[in-house]
């Protein structure tokens, strides 16, 4: 569950609002570029929004200039959120058991 303006959202509401937002998006690019983006474009976007995350924490530390045009740590993270949700759903992975197999092997692995 992540936490959104004061309330709860579980993973299948992220993904529900996630994949709204995306086809709002692929109608955008439809007349910006003529085709929706596909999901390799998508997975770069992903990955230019989690490297701006590195910067934005880098910044935060004192280790990167800042620049008060610069989005928030906190939208960034957001963002990248969002992108993986929607890479997920466009690769027909459900979020919400992917994860909990997931942090079951990380537990378990860890577990002493």
């Amino acid at each position: 569950m992540f936490f959104y303006g004061g309330i709860i959202m579980d993973i299948n509401e992220l993904t529900d609002r996630s994949r709204k937002i995306r086809e709002k998006y692929h109608r955008l690019e439809l007349k910006q570029d003529g085709h929706a983006w596909t999901p390799e474009q998508d997975a770069l976007a992903f990955l230019t929004d989690a490297g701006l995350v590195g910067r934005l924490i880098m910044a935060q530390e004192g280790s990167w200039p800042t620049d008060s045009n610069d989005p928030t740590l906190e939208y960034k993270i957001a963002e990248s959120i969002w992108w993986l949700s929607s890479l997920a759903d466009s690769q027909s992975i459900d979020l919400e058991s992917a994860m909990d197999k997931f942090l079951k092997s990380r537990e378990e692995h860890l577990d002493d």
